[in-house]
């Protein structure tokens, strides 16, 4: 094999992968809460297994691990406590009012590093960040900008 013969870059995306505790309760979340889309699944015996999850151009794969039997694997604690996926998009804002609007809790949108950035949590304390470029003032809540 020639090393030079592929000139292109060969990594294309990088796609988190969760393990979670109950698939059903991801998918809700993350497709009626967030609105991501189910793009390709593996339901071995009928049961959904594995997923994957699109938002515009980011995804993101879910798989329930099983509780018993070969492979099995009980969390002590939250599966997602220390795990922050951020999302880059065009208008943080609207996302917070979108998902906040299905129920979804939020953090209050504020301004970090030059983008409005909002937080949730998924069911197993995934942390998921939408920001979005800005110029508003470092450290403004959106009550702020919106009041003022």
């Amino acid at each position: 094999m020639n090393p030079q013969a592929n000139t292109g870059p060969n990594v294309k995306q990088a796609v988190p992968f969760f393990g979670v505790s109950d698939i059903g309760a991801s998918v809700r979340y993350y497709v009626d809460g967030l609105g991501f889309e189910m793009t390709k699944k593996w339901t071995p015996e009928g049961k959904l297994r594995w997923c994957w999850l699109e938002l515009g151009d980011a995804a993101l794969m879910l798989q329930e691990f099983p509780k018993e039997g070969h492979d099995s694997w009980v969390p002590e604690g939250k599966v997602g406590e220390g795990v922050t996926i951020c999302f880059i998009c065009e208008d943080a804002l609207t996302i917070y009012r979108e998902v906040t609007a299905r129920g979804i809790q939020a953090s209050e949108p504020f301004v970090g590093n030059a983008m409005w950035v909002t937080s949730l949590s998924d069911p197993d304390g995934y942390r998921i960040d939408f920001e979005s470029d800005t110029d508003v003032p470092e450290e403004t809540r959106l009550s702020e900008h919106e009041s003022g």
